[in-house]
C-alpha cells in the first residue's frame, strides 16, 4: 500500500498539519505516562493529558472555546478494520511515527457502504499534529514497520462515550457512541452487532 506524507497535496482534502500550537509537552506526556499495549487501546480523556497547558490552547484556538477532551489511541495495528466519522474535526498528535488510513464521507453510498479501494494512507511523523476534518473517514492509527504507536486524540468533550438510547436505520443505525458513526469491515474483528458498511479488501499498511 502506498503511504504518502501528511505534507503531500493529497492530504489537503482530509486535513492539515497544525503548526501554531506547541505540542512538545503533550508528546512527552504520551511517551511517559501512557501504555503501549499489544492490541489497540483508546481512552477518550486522560486527566494527566488534560492538565497540560495545551488543553487550554486547543480549547481556545482550535475549537473556538468549545469544551474538549484529550485522550489517546496506543498500541500495535496494521489493518483498516473499520472507518468512522464525527461531526467535528479531530486532532491527532503523534508521539511516535504513525500511519492514518483515510477516506471521504462524501463517498459513502446511499445504502451506507464504502469501497475500501478509495482509502489513502498517510505518515504522521513523531512530534507532528494534524487536524483530521469532520468529513474524513478514519479509525485507529497504524504503526510503522511493525512498531507500536502512540497518538493523542483531541475531540469535543463527550465524543465516543456511551449512548443514552437505541439507534436504528440509515445513518442513525451506524451511531455506536456519542458523535461516532461507524462502518465496520466483516473481517475487522469488531464486537458482535457492530454496523458493517465497508466493502472490498480489509486493507493492511504492510501490503
Amino acid at each position: 500500500m502506498k503511504i504518502y506524507s501528511v505534507t503531500d497535496e493529497r492530504f489537503k482534502k482530509y486535513g492539515k498539519v497544525v503548526k501554531d500550537i506547541d505540542f512538545s509537552g503533550l508528546v512527552k506526556a504520551l511517551e511517559e505516562v501512557t501504555p503501549l499495549p499489544e492490541g489497540v487501546e483508546y481512552v477518550p480523556g486522560m486527566p494527566e493529558l488534560e492538565a497540560l497547558p495545551v488543553m487550554q490552547e486547543l480549547t481556545v484556538k482550535t475549537y473556538g472555546e468549545m469544551p474538549i477532551q484529550i485522550g489517546y489511541c496506543n498500541g500495535h495495528n496494521c489493518m483498516l478494520n473499520a472507518l468512522e466519522y464525527h461531526r467535528d474535526s479531530e486532532i491527532n498528535v503523534a508521539a511516535t511515527d504513525a500511519i492514518l488510513m483515510l477516506g471521504c464521507q462524501q463517498d459513502i453510498t446511499e445504502d451506507f457502504t464504502y469501497d475500501t479501494s478509495l482509502v489513502e494512507a498517510f505518515l504522521v511523523p513523531k512530534g507532528t499534529a494534524v487536524e483530521v476534518y469532520a468529513t474524513s473517514l478514519h479509525y485507529a492509527p497504524c504503526g510503522v514497520d511493525g512498531e507500536g504507536f502512540k497518538v493523542a486524540i483531541v475531540l469535543p468533550k463527550g465524543t465516543n462515550l456511551d449512548l443514552g438510547g437505541k439507534h436504528e436505520g440509515g445513518e442513525d443505525g451506524h451511531l455506536t457512541a456519542k458523535n461516532k458513526w461507524l462502518l465496520g469491515h466483516p473481517e475487522g474483528g469488531l464486537p458482535e452487532g457492530s454496523p458493517m458498511g465497508l466493502v472490498g479488501k480489509n486493507l493492511c499498511v504492510n501490503d
